[in-house]
């Protein structure tokens, strides 16, 4: 009987891609699928991305992890007065943002330093549905809370002028800080490019391997990837699927559940024939290092800017995106964003290229995971 293809970051066309991580010692390595040459290891697109030697990208790894730790103790320490964390990939300091100066010498106890703040993540995010729900006019191609700084930045092409935008959201301007942009979002689904996994008529790529609450296995991927009852089959024909739930604009999130030949595992590849599992979607705090792979553009890093970005693709709005400053071009839609060997996202689209830089936005997989009653396979 012909093995079937592993539901993971792999795939033979352009839309194929997601962070690989090493195999565990238990896990029988997969065949390398094909992709860019010169694939890096995660730390050496870390050193080469964000400018690190090797020890230091290492040393990164290693204190993004215990910071993660630190984040749920700080984060339960905080309680209500809760605003938000910040991480610092090069003093590797984690700051918990507090509404309530009470509670920063309950946070600074578990050994995070805490900063108080005005809005916090609350505050900033009934900004942000104030504008979701006023709908972004011509000319304005989103926002999203900038919790480092405390407030909402609302993203506008030259000329245009979000002053009507604000009125009618009912937002006080000072709360808000406008920033002209010349690149315009778009989504990286590329419809005649090589891809992981192909759907009526396009082709996309798989993000993280799941399982539906009734234990049938499947990936969640991007929303824009195909509507419910799309069907999906892996590069070489052999797997098949349908999208099972799918949702955009508003979000861009699905979940494509295998009927045959489609094997799920815990892991993810660097298409250089490495693997590694993939342990659990614990959110890495904003600020923290974080990678990508793709055939289309390689593996590439960068670090979480800000999370509730709201952005406006032609194609419709979608909310609560991630926004980092990852490259990422056509051909890099649906597949899976990491921070270490935490789970964070699938990629919706974004503006700029690999060669110029740019910035990318993902959709959490954890909402889609919780909402859905998926599992996602860990190992």
């Amino acid at each position: 009987m012909r093995p079937f293809p592993t539901i993971s970051a792999i795939g033979t066309g352009a839309l194929a891609f997601g962070l690989a991580l090493a195999p565990g010692a238990d896990a029988a390595p997969l065949p390398a699928a094909p992709g860019p040459q010169g694939e890096a290891t995660m730390t050496e697109a870390l050193a080469r991305d964000l400018g690190l030697t090797p020890l230091g990208a290492e040393n990164l790894l290693e204190a993004q992890e215990e910071a993660l730790k630190i984040d749920a103790e700080a984060t339960e320490a905080a309680g209500d007065a809760y605003g938000g964390s910040l991480y610092d990939i090069e003093t590797h300091e984690l700051t918990i943002l507090v509404t309530d100066a009470d509670a920063a010498s309950a946070v600074e106890a578990v050994g995070a330093e805490a900063v108080v703040v005005e809005y916090g993540v609350e505050g900033l995010d009934e900004i942000v549905e104030a504008l979701d729900t006023a709908g972004a006019p011509e000319g304005v191609t989103g926002w999203y809370p900038d919790v480092a700084d405390d407030t909402v930045v609302v993203e506008v092409l030259e000329g245009a002028d979000p002053a009507g935008l604000l009125e009618s959201a009912g937002v006080d301007p000072a709360a808000v800080e406008v920033v002209t942009t010349d690149e315009a979002p778009e989504l990286y689904a590329d419809i005649v490019g090589g891809a992981a996994y192909h759907m009526g008529g396009g082709r996309c790529s798989i993000g993280f391997p799941a399982t539906d609450s009734a234990g049938e296995p499947g990936f969640v991927t991007a929303g824009h990837c195909g509507a419910a009852g799309t069907s999906a089959s892996s590069a070489d024909g052999s797997g098949s699927g349908v999208f099972d739930r799918s949702v955009f604009p508003g979000s861009d999130s699905a979940f494509v559940r295998a009927t045959s030949g489609w094997n799920p595992t815990a892991l993810v590849s660097r298409y250089d024939g490495t693997h590694q599992t993939v342990s659990g979607s614990s959110q890495a705090p904003i600020g923290s290092a974080v990678c990508r792979s793709g055939s289309t553009t390689g593996w590439h890093c960068g670090t979480i800017q800000a999370r509730g970005q709201t952005v406006s693709y032609p194609q419709g709005t979608v909310r609560n995106l991630t926004r980092t400053t990852v490259c990422a071009e056509p051909g890099d839609s649906g597949g899976s964003f990491i921070s270490g060997s935490q789970a964070q996202g699938v990629t919706s689209g974004g503006s700029g290229n690999c060669s110029s830089g740019g910035t990318t936005y993902y959709q959490e997989v954890a909402p889609m995971l919780s909402s859905w009653g998926l599992s996602l396979r860990t190992g």
